[in-house]
């Protein structure tokens, strides 16, 4: 007798409420750790929930996928739509649209063929299931990266808006393949390409114009309400209703959030300054903890993937070769499909001067893109939320299919996750003149935004100098334009200053300034806190003079001195 299948013993049954809020509380404490110690955060909840699933006691996480995705993915997509430049993502269309459409296609197909070879007897339209679940890559992980290493900004919206749409085309093609699997099936590797087409039609027509109507509605109830408190619950709305309004008209949950939150965020500075600050801090907190209870609970499942893997016909051994295999082609058909549009982009071009070659990035640029496949979130929501029968029958190869996309995404984090700082720094893919070009243009806006200021502020004094006289408007006027003008030569002495030296100073000035702010700020807290402790003030009074303090010292925080 063969020994018994890694899943099959240890409780099976769902989870509850406490041991829901536990998996939260660990999976974030976790993903906490990593983040301190420079780890990636999904691969080590995935190693972790693993680990914790041959406990004793502990549950099998009963994971339902339609739910995981309509829970999750909404509010995933639209924090990452808000924070996308629109200008930017509409200048660079073309490669986002090629990578996060036609690459996921390509991608799918491709995986399908390879999975038919080395996995024996997988029917076409399964494997086009798993070639669609793991098609779209994600880019929570490489932008992180990117980041903190300085990618040039251009690579940086190219990678995020990627992000945004290839997800909606991988769980398209995902519906149109498990109807080949449900008996749907064509003519050409099992699908009826015309009913594709219609089906990807429509999801775009009614998941863009859904998106849109509702953050044009949105927007317009913000721009009355003036309440940022309303405006932020309504945010949080935003993702669910559009995710499921357009799933309602059959069209793309997934690009419905994207063209919201693309629309609200482009449309965001004409909101109050209140609703932004809440929400950026908000959509952060929920971004990290939706994706550490994801991959904890895909860590606290692979245990039962595994042992029904087991429990199957199919060799263990069979079924990492062709973990291995269908990894591989992940990677090989991410770096051909990057690699031959960049040859098609630099083919030389008629012009005035006969044949021209187009001006591109270096070739670094497209090794760095090519190497950020990493797979996320969908892959693992997607896997997990397989049909278990088709009409009453067992689903084929469920199990097979569930193991080779929780490999794929292990598998990508492991070799390009860990490897992609190092690939970075090696090839020198950094913008250096990033930082010094942003404080030029940050300079430029405080010089507009301050003359604009100063212009209305000469109207304002003239209107009240009959209402209050011309010694109190005149005290009022040196009160507002002192601080303006201040602040702008600054700026300029530490920014746009001849003599490198006298630029330097000028930014350690100011950079001592802010650390001597703060200074003064905590006496004042302690001070706060002294006199609420001893009764002498009202709690209510404490935190009125205590937020003011708050956002005092947030504006230190993220004054220019901070950024450059």
């Amino acid at each position: 007798m063969g020994p018994a299948p890694l899943g099959a013993e240890g409780e099976r049954r769902g989870m509850n409420a406490a041991e829901l809020l536990l998996l939260a509380l660990g999976a974030v404490c976790v993903a906490a750790v990593a983040r301190r110690l420079g780890w990636q955060a999904p691969l080590v909840l995935v190693v972790v929930g693993f680990g914790v699933s041959f406990l004793p006691g502990v549950p099998e996480a009963d994971i339902d996928g339609e739910l995981l995705l309509a829970v999750v993915l909404p509010p995933l997509l639209y924090s990452s739509a808000l924070g996308v430049s629109y200008v930017g993502f509409r200048a660079l269309f073309h490669p986002i649209v090629q990578l996060g459409v036609v690459l996921v296609f390509v991608t799918a197909i491709v995986v399908a063929l390879v999975a038919r070879v080395v996995v024996p007897g997988m029917p076409m339209p399964v494997a086009l299931v798993l070639g669609a679940i793991v098609a779209p890559p994600d880019a929570v992980s490489a932008a992180s990266i990117g980041r903190q290493l300085g990618l040039p900004r251009p690579v940086m919206t190219v990678l995020s808006g990627e992000s945004l749409i290839n997800d909606a085309a991988a769980l398209t093609f995902y519906k149109v393949a498990l109807a080949g699997v449900f008996g749907a099936s064509g003519s050409l590797l099992g699908i009826d390409w015309s009913s594709a087409a219609g089906t990807f039609g429509l999801a775009v027509l009614a998941g863009v114009g859904t998106g849109l109507v509702l953050g044009w509605l949105v927007h317009t109830l913000r721009m009355r309400l003036q309440d940022p408190v309303v405006e932020s619950v309504l945010g949080l709305i935003v993702p669910f209703a559009a995710y499921l309004l357009a799933e309602e008209l059959h069209g793309s949950g997934v690009l419905a959030v994207v063209a919201a939150g693309l629309y609200l965020g482009h449309r965001g500075p004409e909101a109050g300054y209140a609703t932004r600050l809440q929400e950026r801090s908000l959509w952060s907190s929920l971004d990290l903890l939706l994706e550490a209870v994801v991959f904890a609970l895909i860590g606290l499942q692979l245990r039962y993937v595994v042992g029904e893997v087991q429990a199957s016909d199919r060799s263990n051994a069979s079924l990492l070769v062709a973990a291995i295999a269908v990894l591989a082609a992940v990677v090989v058909t991410r770096f051909v499909f990057v690699f031959g549009l960049e040859l098609l982009r630099r083919a030389p071009r008629p012009s005035r001067d006969g044949l021209t070659r187009p001006e591109r990035p270096p070739w670094s640029h497209q090794v760095v893109i090519s190497w950020t496949g990493m797979r996320g979130v969908v892959t693992l929501a997607v896997g997990a939320a397989l049909p278990v029968d088709v009409d009453g029958a067992p689903f084929p190869d469920r199990g097979a299919v569930q193991f080779l996309a929780f490999a794929v995404t292990i598998g990508t984090l492991l070799v390009e996750g860990l490897t992609l700082p190092g690939l970075i720094r090696r090839l020198g893919v950094r913008d250096l003149d990033q930082p010094q070009r942003d404080a030029e243009e940050e300079l430029h806006l405080q010089e507009k935004a301050t003359e604009a200021a100063l212009a209305r502020l000469d109207e304002v004094v003239a209107s009240l100098i009959p209402r209050i006289g011309e010694e109190k408007a005149k005290e009022w006027d040196e009160r507002i334009r002192r601080p303006l003008i201040a602040r702008t030569a600054t700026m300029h002495q530490a920014i746009r200053a001849e003599a490198g030296e006298e630029a330097e100073r000028g930014r350690r000035r100011a950079q001592t300034f802010r650390r001597v702010r703060q200074q003064v700020i905590e006496v004042q807290r302690q001070v706060l806190m002294e006199e609420r402790d001893k009764g002498h003030v009202d709690e209510e009074v404490v935190r009125a003079v205590l937020e003011e303090l708050d956002h005092e010292e947030a504006a230190g925080a993220s004054s220019w001195v901070s950024r450059f």
